[in-house]
């Protein structure tokens, strides 16, 4: 077996950085988090963390995003199984159950979204992850007939990020109590498709 080339170390420590990154926002909070922290918990030597990330918020902003981006990409293949507009609301809130607000992901997504407000650009690419999670709720409703999608998947994409908020202070806040309400926007949508069909000399 060859020898780890240099290319192979920088990218092992990378990744090792990364997720030193990703544990000490959950466990520390996002502006605690320094370099001598990093480097110790990735057993890297300080410089390192220098030399691979332009600085600490660079790093942590990657770390973050890396996490919250595939938390979206691990709703699509949950929401392909819907079948219904009901569906999507289940399977979408029943996905978040394993998250209790006091785990590391809960953590690190309030943490993330706390410190896009102060850093712009950080701000822009988490924007970007909400807009993608965004269109593949749209997406998903609008294949099920549901009137409005893109306006209807963002409130309920914010009603998502509220019920993953509040997890923490109000434990019985489950999917179980949250569909229910929910069902109620999909259901006024259906009203308001049927009645525009109405107004179209449709049946």
């Amino acid at each position: 077996m060859p020898a780890p080339t240099a290319a192979d170390r920088g990218r092992e420590v990378r990744q090792r950085l990364l997720k030193a990154a990703t544990e000490l926002i959950a466990e520390r909070g996002w502006t605690a988090v320094s370099t001598r922290m990093l480097a110790e918990r990735a057993s890297v030597a300080p410089g390192l963390v220098h030399y691979h990330f332009t600085s600490v918020q660079a790093l942590l902003g990657e770390a973050a995003i890396g996490v919250i981006a595939g938390l979206v990409e691990e709703l699509g293949p949950v929401l392909d199984h819907a079948r219904t507009p009901e569906d999507v609301l289940e399977l979408m809130l029943s996905a978040l159950e394993d998250y209790s607000g006091h785990d590391p992901v809960s953590l690190l997504v309030v943490e993330t979204y706390l410190a896009a407000t102060r850093d712009d650009d950080l701000g822009r690419r988490l924007g970007g992850v909400v807009a993608d999670f965004r269109e593949r709720l749209s997406r998903s409703l609008r294949e099920h007939g549901v009137a409005s999608p893109e306006e209807t998947a963002a409130v309920l994409a914010a009603a998502v990020d509220g019920v993953l908020l509040h997890h923490a202070l109000t434990p019985g806040l489950t999917a179980t109590t949250v569909v229910p309400v929910l069902r109620r926007v999909l259901t006024r949508s259906e009203v308001g498709r049927h009645d525009d069909r109405k107004a179209g000399g449709h049946t």
